[in-house]
């Protein structure tokens, strides 16, 4: 009986498995082109912020991103003046940071308010209602033509079709070192100040109080 042929086939097989094994290896090392990790902070790092021209509480004629975030830390957050819903809260988490991290509001952290109702929001309305809250230096409330807020709440994910509905997250981003992260408005000011010093130190906080926001 010929085993020439079986024997042949038997050495491939054994081959094949040995080329096989030894490469596995060399393949686990090769590193992924896109880990969950490395896309989570592209889409932390690539935000684009519109140019639009807005106003302030006080009036003034600003450009979003020349005026108020080139260059610094900032923290985000989005209201109405005739809300009774979640705005009221969003605004006294602002106030508490504003007194718990004291003379790093305007210096080393700018607080910005975002209406999502540019209609009735005037620059006196926020002014009003910013001095509900004790709003002082280094907080910003933002108004202006509603095409451009529009422009401005699309491309910072805030967009909604009735104003009601505008979520209750906080964007903080450092524009100087490129990182930007969103995270829960509502959540314990700690847990928000400890965000805010990661950012600051260029560096994104993946604790409880952060969340990704889907646009």
């Amino acid at each position: 009986m010929n085993t020439q042929p079986t024997l042949f086939k038997g050495l491939l097989i054994a081959v094949i498995v040995l080329v096989a094994i030894s490469s596995a290896p060399a393949q686990s090392q090769q590193p992924s082109c896109h880990t969950p990790q490395e896309d989570k902070a592209a889409t932390r790092n690539n935000m684009v912020i519109p140019d639009v021209p807005v106003l302030d509480q006080h009036g003034n004629k600003l450009h979003f991103y020349t005026d108020l975030i080139k260059g610094k830390t900032v923290a985000i957050n989005f209201i109405f003046t005739t809300c009774t819903t979640i705005c009221p809260p969003l605004a006294a988490t602002f106030a508490r940071l504003q007194k718990e991290m004291g003379e790093k509001v305007g210096k080393d952290v700018h607080l910005i308010s975002i209406s999502v109702d540019p209609v009735t929001d005037t620059p006196e309305r926020l002014k009003a209602w910013g001095a509900k809250f004790k709003a002082g230096p280094g907080w910003t409330f933002v108004t202006g033509e509603k095409q451009e807020m529009d422009k401005l709440l699309n491309a910072l994910g805030a967009a909604v079709s009735k104003r009601e509905d505008h979520s209750p997250s906080l964007i903080i981003g450092n524009d100087h070192k490129g990182v930007w992260t969103r995270t829960y408005g509502l959540a314990k000011t700690n847990q928000i100040i400890g965000v805010i010093n990661d950012v600051i130190a260029g560096k994104v906080n993946d604790s409880s109080a952060t969340e990704e926001v889907k646009k």
